[in-house]
């Protein structure tokens, strides 16, 4: 059985997809890039951007019932590795614990012309959920 997961915390799908579905005791987040939600600008620069997606992202998990620290896989998108670094630092600062898996790319571009753009998988088993 699987449910969409819908906040107003994050920005708004931009195609048909959902902004995450729980899948069992599994959450997907779809990839968030550094929009604002109430705007629906990009934010400007990387370090805005980055922060943006992982504020989303956090809304999303929060939004399933999750955090951060249920993530148990994630995935990167930069549009130019030399960014690595900054991404890196901003991202780390939000996990503690044990860390999640992690895999990161670079893509020649990103929806709305953005910096970074990451999605997360989180493990919550659903009766700890409700």
């Amino acid at each position: 059985m699987k449910t969409a997961i819908a906040t107003t915390s994050a920005p708004a799908a931009i195609g048909p997809y959902s902004q995450g579905i729980r899948a069992g005791d599994f959450i997907f987040c779809s990839g968030q890039t550094g929009l604002d939600p109430a705007t629906g600008i990009l934010r400007e620069g990387l370090e805005a951007q980055t922060e943006q997606v992982l504020d989303n992202l956090a809304a999303v998990l929060a939004a399933a019932g999750a955090s951060f620290d249920d993530v148990v896989k994630t995935t990167i998108f930069l549009v130019d590795m030399a960014d690595f670094q900054t991404v890196n630092a901003l991202y780390g600062k939000r996990f503690s614990g044990i860390l999640p898996a992690r895999t990161t790319v670079a893509a020649k571009a990103l929806p709305k012309g953005g910096l970074v753009e990451i999605d997360m998988v989180a493990y919550v088993p659903q009766h700890a959920a409700e």
